[in-house]
C-alpha cells in the first residue's frame, strides 16, 4: 500500500518498528519515558518501546542511571518494584517540601483525621471495618474528609464477605508531604512532625475536632498514635519503621488511657 501508511491486520494497526538509535538518542529516550511514566517502567517495557534488546537497553539504563551520580544533579533514576523511576535526591527533600507546600494553601486536619490518614499509610490498602478496628472507634466520618481533601482514595474492594472498600493514600498525599513513594515514609514520630510541617505547621492541625468521629473522642494526643485503640496503636507500630522506646511507651500510655 502507498502513502507511508501503517500496515493493518486483523482490524488493528501495526506501526513500523523504529529505526535503530545511537547510543546518546537511545539514553535519552530511555530518560524521556522513565520520566513520563506513572509506574516503574521495567525493562520490558523500555525494551519494546525503543525497539531494542533488553540486554542492550540494561546496559544503557546503566550509563543513565550512573551519569545521575555527580552532586550537581538535583534528581536521580533509581530501580525500585521492578523497574526505572525518577526521584528527587535525599539531601534536597527539604526544599522540595517547602516548594510544594508554598503552591498549595495549607490543610487544616484535625489529630484524628492524623491519626486515620497515618493508619491508612502504613497499613494500605485497608478497609473501614479495618481502620476503626485499629482506632476504636467509628471513622466513617474522618474518612468522608480525607477523600473530600484528596488525601485518601478507594483502591477497589476486599475479597471477603460484603467487599468492603479498599482506601489508600493519594498523589496528593505524597505530594503534600513531599514523598517520591510510600518507601519513604517514616516513622509514626517522625510522621507527626511531617505533617505538622507539610500541612502548615501548627496552623495545619485544627485545634478543636471537627464532626468526624461518630464516637466521642479524648483530648489532645502527644503523638498521631495516642488515641488510638491499644491492640490498634501497637499494630500500627509493628508497620512504621521502629521507634525509639520513649515514643512507644508514651503512645502505650496514651492509647490505655483513651476513652470508649
Amino acid at each position: 500500500m502507498d502513502g507511508g501508511l501503517p500496515f493493518v491486520a486483523q482490524g488493528k494497526q501495526v506501526q513500523p518498528a523504529p529505526e535503530t538509535m545511537t547510543p546518546v538518542e537511545l539514553k535519552s529516550a530511555l530518560e524521556a519515558i522513565i520520566y513520563a511514566a506513572d509506574e516503574p517502567a521495567t525493562i520490558e517495557q523500555l525494551a519494546g518501546a525503543v525497539g531494542e534488546e533488553k540486554h542492550v537497553v540494561r546496559a544503557a539504563l546503566d550509563e543513565l542511571v550512573g551519569s545521575y551520580g555527580s552532586d550537581e544533579r538535583g534528581i536521580e533514576i533509581r530501580a525500585v518494584a521492578g523497574g526505572y523511576r525518577v526521584y528527587t535526591k535525599p539531601q534536597h527533600h527539604d526544599v522540595v517540601r517547602r516548594f510544594i507546600k508554598s503552591l498549595r494553601p495549607p490543610l487544616r486536619l484535625t489529630m484524628p483525621a492524623l491519626e486515620t490518614l497515618a493508619v491508612i499509610g502504613y497499613k494500605q490498602p485497608v478497609t473501614l471495618p479495618e481502620i476503626q478496628e485499629i482506632r476504636g472507634v467509628n471513622c466513617a466520618g474522618v474518612i468522608q474528609t480525607l477523600l473530600e481533601k484528596r488525601l485518601i482514595t478507594t483502591a477497589g474492594r476486599k475479597a471477603v464477605m460484603g467487599r468492603p472498600i479498599l482506601y489508600r493514600t493519594s498523589k496528593e498525599f505524597l505530594m503534600r508531604f513531599g514523598l517520591s513513594d510510600l518507601d519513604e515514609l517514616p516513622s509514626l514520630k517522625e510522621f507527626e512532625a511531617l505533617a505538622r510541617e507539610a500541612l502548615g505547621a501548627e496552623d495545619g492541625l485544627a485545634e478543636a475536632a471537627e464532626a468526624e468521629d461518630v464516637a466521642a473522642e479524648p483530648g489532645s494526643a502527644d503523638s498521631v498514635a495516642g488515641e488510638m485503640h491499644p491492640e490498634g496503636a501497637a499494630e500500627l507500630q509493628q508497620e512504621a519503621p521502629a521507634m525509639d522506646m520513649t515514643e512507644s511507651d508514651r503512645v502505650k500510655k496514651a492509647a490505655g488511657g483513651s476513652a470508649e
